[in-house]
């Protein structure tokens, strides 16, 4: 199932690099981008940049990458609440 998501996210975040220029034409500019991205073009950017993020956290979480990672940042707000796992034996 891991599989079958991370190449659906991948194959969303390609389009998103692919047809940026049909999302701009269709969608119109996004002025935030337009103005800290670059004086022209920034939406393109900004979807281009959406979907390269977008494929690597797809490739992450395929390989389990993107557990360890988040749970590396994140792991010590859960501990002791209930919602993380619980700590073995040994670590006690």
């Amino acid at each position: 199932m891991r599989f079958l998501i991370g190449l659906t996210l991948i194959v969303i975040g390609f389009l998103l690099t692919w047809k940026a220029d049909w999302l701009v034409n269709n969608w119109g500019r996004i002025e935030w981008a337009e103005v800290h991205l670059s004086s022209d073009g920034g939406t393109r950017m900004l979807y281009k940049l959406m979907g390269i993020i977008l494929i690597l956290g797809a490739f992450l979480y395929m390989t389990g990458a993107l557990q360890t990672i988040v749970g590396g940042i994140f792991g010590g707000l859960f501990s002791g609440s209930g919602i993380g796992p619980e700590p073995s034996a040994d670590a006690l």
